[in-house]
């Protein structure tokens, strides 16, 4: 049985043929356009090529924002202007084809859950380190979605009382301090306060701020300024999975996003931290962690894979 999964984000729309292995048989990928209507265009062209010569069975659309529980409307879209957008009717109207809608993350997590890093478990936490921090819980084997459809959004716990001001509207949430953004910020900050960051203030000064790739690649290179970059970072990641723990006591944390690719550099102080948090430590069963195998597929497979679920 083939699917299609597509994967709106925010610069490129990723489509998919993919089979009940997670396979992709065929992959397509567009700019992101700006206007509403004519990115629900490029969705519909996108399905219509895709299904040109396959047998598809159902078709599968993430987007980053608030999906209702009947996986039917986009709630709300910060970087889409969409409002209580009925978009599965949209779709399907055109289309003519089963759709189910889900949120990104939750697609992403579905997809390492189902073919990638989290098979072999029931009871899994996904958390995507890219500009912001997204979530997805597996719970007994299926996908958490919460009373509304709304539930992970494990990027927007109140982390810190009064902290940065967050996209969402509040002020403090994890994402602020444990994503990809916040590692840059992390980097310009110890380059301005110089010692261990001179590699780092060498790159600001010829860019004017350090780019996210920079202190990647400063990491891998050893560098002890972007290393404490990153750090700080993975210790807020690591201290929120210590709460995560107490309230989902998941067997694995499948950690993803651009961050993710730093492997061990980021995962050895997100388990310390995580460690150090984590209520009863050495009297209780601990979660693994692991970095996601699926990469930026992960969401159009794991959308694929629910939408032949549903339908």
């Amino acid at each position: 049985m083939l699917n299609i999964g597509i994967d709106i984000g925010g610069t490129k729309i990723a489509g998919g043929v993919v089979d009940e292995n997670g396979a992709i048989v065929e992959k397509l990928r567009v700019d992101t356009p700006i206007d509403p209507v004519a990115l629900v265009d490029a969705v519909v062209d996108m399905a219509e090529h895709l299904r040109r010569g396959h047998d598809v069975h159902a078709i599968g659309v993430a987007a980053a924002g608030f999906i209702s529980r009947d996986r039917s409307t986009v709630i709300y879209a910060a970087n889409i202007d969409w409002r209580n957008e009925p978009l599965r009717a949209r779709l399907e109207g055109r289309l003519n084809t089963p759709v189910t809608i889900e949120n990104d993350a939750n697609a992403a997590g579905w997809g390492e859950y189902r073919f990638g890093a989290g098979q072999g478990v029931r009871d899994m936490v996904m958390l995507t380190m890219g500009t912001g921090v997204g979530g997805a819980v597996v719970t007994n084997g299926e996908l958490f979605r919460g009373g509304h459809g709304i539930g992970a959004e494990l990027g927007h716990l109140r982390f810190v009382r009064g902290g940065h001001p967050c996209g969402c509207g509040q002020n403090g949430c994890l994402e602020q301090y444990a994503s990809g953004r916040a590692l840059q910020r992390e980097a310009n900050a110890i380059a301005d306060e110089g010692g261990i960051g001179a590699a780092l203030a060498a790159v600001r000064a010829e860019k004017g701020a350090i780019p996210g790739p920079a202190v990647s690649r400063l990491v891998l290179a050893g560098d002890p300024g972007a290393l404490e970059a990153l750090r700080r970072v993975a210790t807020a990641l690591g201290e929120a999975c210590g709460g995560f723990q107490a309230v989902l006591d998941p067997e694995l944390f499948v950690i993803g996003g651009g961050v993710a690719q730093l492997g061990d550099d980021l995962l050895v102080p997100v388990k310390l931290a995580y460690e150090t948090s984590l209520p009863g430590y050495g009297e209780r069963p601990v979660a693994e962690f692991t970095i996601a195998r699926l990469g930026n597929d992960a969401g159009l497979i794991g959308v694929a894979d629910l939408a032949g679920m549903e339908r």
